[in-house]
This record gives structure tokens, C-alpha cells and sequence, in this order.
């Protein structure tokens, strides 16, 4: 059989999401959890428009998932310049936490990278940075 990359990806992705919850499950978070609280420290306070854009995902389960961390103080949510606009930001606590889980969520990809040499690695990343969903493809093309 060709065509399995996108079988392998989603394998794969499985694999890493279920090895990121048991680290997490020690938080009270999940994965997807993860992700926000992981955008919030890279980028700094983001919309939710931002959040789910750059996340690629439903702004439905951006709400639900950033209300939950709001409920367990890891994430507070402020009015934006705009009053419909809300800021989504760190709280102390996810502030004082998040450096830590970092670490052990690093750990869990190197664990899983180990058995590609560094050139290897670099090369993964670059090749996945570049990999566009059908939707933009199609788009692109019709566009060209």
C-alpha cells in the first residue's frame, strides 16, 4: 500500500498526545489544554481568534477549552481594546508551572526522536512546516 502518510501522522500523532496525558494527567490538564497554555507562553496574551487560528482548530473548542482552564486557574481572560474581543493570558499559577511541564513534555519528543540522528530531526520539523492543509492547497492552486 502507498499513500500511508497521512496512517503514520495520525499514528504517531496518537501516540505522542496519549504520552503528553499521562505527564499531564499529574497537572489535572490534557493535551489540548497543553496547546493553549503553550501558545500563551510562546506568543504572550492572544485573542481567542488568534488561539484557535494559529491552533487550527474550532472556535467552539477554544472557548470550551480556555472556559475549563479559566475554571482551574490556569488561564484568565480579559476585555480586549474591543469589549466583544476577549485577551486570553497566563495566571500566576500556569506561570509558576508551565516551565516545568515544558521540560517534561520536551523530554517525552526527545524520547521519541532519539532514534533519528539531529540531521534527521531538523529535517522532520522543516518537512512538517511545510506540509499545507488540502483546503489552502486547493486554493493555492485555483489562485495560481
Amino acid at each position: 500500500m502507498e499513500n500511508l502518510l497521512f496512517h503514520e501522522i495520525h499514528q504517531k500523532s496518537r501516540l505522542a498526545i496519549k504520552e503528553v496525558n499521562e505527564v499531564l494527567k499529574g497537572y489535572e490538564l490534557y493535551s489540548a489544554q497543553w496547546s493553549i497554555l503553550f501558545c500563551l507562553k510562546q506568543f504572550g496574551p492572544m485573542t481567542q481568534k488568534e488561539i484557535w487560528q494559529y491552533l487550527n482548530v474550532e472556535a467552539p473548542t477554544v472557548t470550551r477549552t480556555v472556559s475549563k482552564l479559566e475554571e482551574s486557574g490556569w488561564a484568565e481572560r480579559k476585555e480586549g481594546g474591543d469589549k466583544r474581543q476577549r485577551i486570553v493570558c497566563l495566571t500566576a499559577k500556569a506561570e509558576s508551572k508551565v516551565a516545568e511541564i515544558e521540560e517534561r513534555v520536551t523530554a517525552i519528543e526527545n524520547g521519541m526522536l532519539s532514534y533519528l540522528s539531529r540531521e534527521e530531526q531538523q529535517q522532520l520539523k522543516a518537512l512538517l512546516k511545510k506540509i499545507h492543509s488540502a483546503e489552502r492547497t486547493e486554493k493555492d492552486v485555483t489562485n495560481d
